[in-house]
């Protein structure tokens, strides 16, 4: 059974300049132990989507519905504020991508990791501090003891990045949102991390949810991939068959941008030409059209499903030339067809 599913999430924010929707009926489901990674450019729609499940988008200006928000067999999409305090943090978890407006400036580090486990695990402040000093240190800070008693201004960006990742950590959750956890870290900081989460996975069969820019982090991390533009899932699929074949346009781009290490100094990056669409004034058709090597007429007016091909193991993919594209050899035997 899975341990989070997600049905018709939709999150718009009424503006002056006019309503945008950030996410649009985006519905997927993780089960305990397996990672999804969310991967998309800025404005996507990946941060809008943890943070609806959260429910930490501010109303107003955000309004979210959904169909259902099912974690652990209840639907937290129809539970209060007062409610969701009891699972945030302690069995859902979120790492925020920004520890400079996540982190209060005027408390110490110790008093924010503590009040975690003061809340959901009831344990003492003295018992706290010992935990939060483990914490410390399996994400790589030096001294933690010391460092308990810092306070944000007083830690580098990674360290305080790593502040974070301790604070989602702690309670051992059952569900991990990991919004760019790897941010202004260090390679080596970054393994260990990611190292650090695969632990807990294993130990406690927490089901994570990625959201990165890291295709890399993605292909070693995730069992699936859901690909977002411009609001909208465009295609899911195994993290593996999606790097071999991408099925939609969008995917491919993104694929074809990573550097190669060929050695050829004439190699040129390939990038995606345009830029996304405003989500205020979304076109009336595929919102990837004006960027699209592959768009036909109908593209223009008619907005493709997320729908799935039969024989590629449920892939979905929002496409009208899907199955074109599916007809390809993979991105790695270079058989493409000509376009």
């Amino acid at each position: 059974m899975a341990v989070l599913d997600v049905r018709h999430l939709n999150v718009r924010f009424e503006t002056h300049q006019g309503t945008v929707e950030a996410v649009r009926d985006v519905s997927f489901s993780i089960e305990e132990g397996e990672t999804l990674g969310i991967v998309g450019e800025s404005g996507s729609g990946k941060s809008v989507t943890s943070l609806a499940i959260m429910g930490l988008v501010p109303s107003p200006p955000g309004v979210v519905t959904a169909e259902s928000i099912h974690f652990e067999g209840e639907d937290i999409s129809k539970l209060s504020q007062k409610q969701l305090r009891r699972i945030r943090g302690g069995r859902m978890s979120m790492i925020f991508q920004d520890p400079m407006t996540s982190l209060n400036p005027l408390i110490t580090v110790e008093r924010q990791l503590s009040e975690v486990l003061e809340t959901h695990e009831g344990i003492t402040r003295r018992a706290a501090r010992t935990r939060c000093a483990k914490a410390l240190g399996d994400v790589g800070i030096p001294s933690p003891e010391e460092r308990l008693d810092a306070y944000p201004h007083e830690l580098s960006g990674g360290m305080r990045q790593r502040v974070m990742i301790a604070m989602g950590l702690l309670c051992n959750p059952k569900v991990l949102i990991a919004d760019e956890p790897t941010t202004a870290l260090d390679v080596t900081i970054q393994a260990q991390i990611l190292e650090l989460m695969q632990r807990l996975q294993k130990d406690h069969g927490t089901a994570i949810i990625l959201i990165t820019h890291d295709l890399g982090v993605v292909a070693g991390m995730s069992d699936k991939v859901q690909v977002m533009y411009a609001g909208r899932v465009v295609e899911r699929a195994a993290a593996l068959p999606l790097f071999q074949r991408p099925l939609h346009p969008y995917t491919e781009g993104l694929l074809t941008s990573i550097p190669t290490l060929t050695g050829d100094p004439n190699e040129r990056l390939s990038s995606i030409d345009g830029q996304p669409p405003d989500l205020a004034h979304l076109p009336p058709g595929c919102s990837f059209e004006p960027r699209c090597a592959w768009r036909v007429d109908r593209c223009t007016t008619e907005a493709p499903e997320l729908g799935e091909l039969d024989g590629f193991g449920g892939r979905a993919s929002a496409c009208h030339e899907r199955a074109r594209l599916a007809a390809r050899g993979t991105i790695a035997s270079g058989e493409e067809e000509t376009r």
